[in-house]
């Protein structure tokens, strides 16, 4: 008989697959959150590495703040695949980026799990149309993809393949947003998702500007950790934009520069800024802002940036280091 999927928030034991750096770093994020942590791998001396590994970091946890019932004790190792996968309300997986391997993987996992059990993937680089296409049960199959070390970075992705179902994303996407994650629910798979798409594009102009001599790799470093890199950090690059256009917002940013997308500014091709681009950019910051105003997001950008800068300069300090 199959079981009814549980609500995200009654989560009680994750699954854990794989111990290596993302994996561990999972284990560490869900211990932190208060849950029951069953982890697979069997690899020799993986057990005692990840508990070494808690006991090192367990401090740091307590440092981010600790959820009602961690400890270190909720993590227990399965006895076999078998066991591990009929313990578990969803599993996490973070084995190594080899499409033929994973795809067996999930197929075990598919056959092994009870039908209403969540199975994702932590993998960065592999789509999950492709992983999942020797699965019974294809449906429940997602990927949460995770910004390292899980337990310190609060961002991931989540997306589904062409056999996902969209109420297996959406729960996968609402139980991470509960246990601690700031949560992108992507509509459609896309190589390299969101974050990673955005940093490559940085990197390679920054490839481009060391290769043809115009700076130095200090100088592209000191660019964004002192310039667009501390607005990042409390707002992304869209409402940063809007921002330049002042009470205006996206709409007068877009009308006002939109005809210098084409100059060649970077060596990346800026896409056609169409009408449904134009509507889809305005209507999206718009909906982004919860209701406030442009004068109220820049005191929140500079009052955030004064904070940030305040304790970058004591770290700075207090270590030496020089700016």
């Amino acid at each position: 008989m199959t079981t009814q999927r549980p609500h995200p928030e009654d989560v009680q034991t994750v699954g854990i697959l794989g111990t290596g750096v993302i994996g561990g770093a999972w284990a560490l994020h869900f211990l932190r959150m208060g849950k029951d942590v069953l982890v697979w791998d069997s690899a020799p001396g993986a057990e005692q590495r990840l508990r070494e590994k808690v006991a090192e970091k367990w401090s740091v946890l307590e440092q981010l703040g600790l959820r009602e019932g961690a400890d270190p004790a909720r993590l227990r190792f399965a006895a076999s695949l078998e066991s591990f996968c009929q313990n578990v309300d969803i599993i996490q997986e973070s084995t190594p980026e080899h499409l033929p391997e994973k795809q067996a993987l999930f197929a075990q996992l598919d056959a092994l799990t009870p039908d209403h059990v969540v199975i994702s993937s932590s993998t960065s680089g592999l789509l999950m149309t492709d992983i999942q296409q020797d699965c019974a049960n294809p449906g429940r199959t997602v990927v949460c993809h995770p910004f390292n070390p899980p337990y310190m970075i609060p961002f991931c992705e989540v997306v589904g393949g062409e056999q996902s179902d969209d109420a297996a994303v959406d729960w996968a996407a609402e139980f991470f947003q509960l246990n601690g994650k700031q949560v992108a629910r992507m509509e459609r798979e896309l190589p390299g998702f969101i974050g990673n798409r955005l940093q490559d594009a940085i990197w390679r102009e920054a490839l481009h500007m060391v290769d043809n001599g115009e700076c130095s790799v200090a100088d592209i470093d000191k660019a964004i950790a002192y310039g667009p890199g501390l607005r990042w950090a409390i707002m992304g690059p869209c409402a940063n934009m809007a921002l330049c256009g002042g009470e205006g917002g996206m709409q007068r940013m877009l009308d006002h520069f939109g005809p210098s997308l084409k100059e060649p500014w970077t060596r990346l091709e800026a896409p056609e800024l169409t009408e449904s681009l134009y509507r889809d950019m305005v209507d999206g910051f718009n909906a982004s802002t919860g209701g406030r105003s442009m004068a109220q997001l820049a005191e929140e950008l500079d009052d955030c940036l004064i904070r940030i800068q305040q304790v970058l300069r004591e770290y700075r300090d207090s270590h030496g280091i020089e700016r």
